[in-house]
């Protein structure tokens, strides 16, 4: 099966399921707490997320976890229905761009909360660093979304779409700057001071990008000042790790791929060249420590599993935005070949969720697995098709 095909499946099997599915971190969505809420927060709300998180059998019919949209994977799916619709300019696809932004135009944050555009998950989240109730918007949704809704507004010429996606760098702003412990920064989420690198560098990409789009003086000072506390904080050989607190101190492939597709965008907005450094050095360790020679994109710099097609996706998107050279494309090539080979199930038409030394987890996590794919093989087809035209 070619990539154009193998892409239209993952598309036409997400469509027919009304791209609902479940998620990795959505077992607090169980009508056993109906009875006992309260019981999501703390060490139990964490450990029943862990498990189910973790676990190759998927428990959660019996749980009572319902199959939903996510409005990350949906900003995903049409990030990657535009890019299939630039590439056929085939009117049906952006058809159904429109019906999903016009969906998550539903799904903001309540704004009589938020004031500005803002989205979250829709199941509560228990994390170590925080807990995050149904609906709380983080930064990382927001981000996603607003791409998608400013980019379809763009090809639409609506600015029903182009205006919340503007808007959301407001939210960004007004409520996820932080200063804290001798930081500046954007938290993940309101209300927490958790300093994670990818989480305030896309906000500060987004915050650059709106300034100037609008022309605002004070958030390009701002995003600046921003990008600049990750910077300081990048290691020696180019790398980061994934936030401040103890338990932060990893360093795996997607969140470093989210850090350099940030940082880029942001120097592509504002037109600097401050950061090129830091980024021609976090490439440079990317490439070098989060790949095998046979394409396998390791989780950890340290640590090849598990496989998963979320650190496949952000490679293509990293390798092909951020960096584009030949080598950088061919490389990309061999990820993804590698990642048909061990990851997809021909049969089911889809890709698995993670592949451990010693056991395969196959449950279709659409917002993590199917929507990334979905997105990172359109774009590769697209950046493709560019450069045979």
């Amino acid at each position: 099966m070619d990539l154009l095909n193998l892409n239209a499946e993952i598309l036409k099997g997400s469509k027919k399921l009304s791209y609902a599915g479940k998620d990795p971190f959505d077992s607090l969505n169980s009508k056993f707490f109906t009875a006992f809420p309260k019981l999501k927060k703390g060490l139990f709300g964490l450990l029943w997320t862990q498990i189910n998180k973790r676990s190759i059998f998927n428990f959660r019919f019996w749980l009572g976890v319902p199959a939903m949209r996510n409005p990350k994977g949906i900003g995903l799916f049409i990030l990657g229905l535009l890019e299939d619709y630039k590439r056929t300019e085939e009117q049906q696809y952006l058809d159904e761009a429109n019906k999903l932004a016009d969906w998550l135009l539903t799904q903001q944050s309540d704004i009589t909360v938020w004031t500005h555009a803002c989205w979250g998950y829709h199941f509560d989240w228990n994390a170590r660093a925080f807990y995050v109730p149904k609906g709380k918007p983080n930064v990382i949704t927001t981000i996603y979304v607003a791409q998608a809704l400013y980019a379809l507004g763009l090809v639409t010429g609506n600015s029903k779409y182009s205006d919340p996606a503007l808007d959301a760098a407001h939210f960004i702003v007004n409520t996820l700057y932080c200063e804290h412990e001798g930081r500046e920064f954007f938290a993940y989420i309101p209300d927490e001071t958790a300093f994670v690198h990818n989480a305030s560098l896309w906000g500060a990409a987004w915050v650059a990008f709106v300034a100037n789009v609008t022309n605002n003086k004070d958030y390009k000072v701002l995003a600046l000042k921003v990008a600049r506390q990750s910077v300081k904080e990048q290691n020696r050989n180019g790398s980061w790790v994934y936030g401040a607190r103890h338990h932060h101190q990893f360093i795996d492939g997607f969140h470093t791929g989210y850090n350099l597709e940030a940082l880029h965008f942001l120097r592509t907005s504002l037109e600097t060249a401050e950061f090129d450094l830091a980024i021609e050095k976090g490439l440079s360790f990317y490439k070098s420590n989060l790949f095998e020679q046979d394409g396998t994109a390791k989780y950890y710099h340290n640590n090849r599993y598990p496989l998963d097609m979320h650190s496949v996706s952000q490679a293509i998107l990293t390798l092909l935005k951020v960096g584009g050279t030949a080598d950088d494309i061919q490389l990309t090539e061999k990820i993804i070949n590698k990642a048909i080979n061990s990851l997809f199930m021909a049969e089911e038409k889809r890709f698995v969720y993670q592949k451990n030394k010693l056991f395969t987890n196959k449950i279709n996590y659409i917002r993590w697995t199917q929507a990334w794919v979905y997105y990172s093989f359109s774009y590769f087809n697209a950046f493709k098709s560019k450069l045979s035209n």
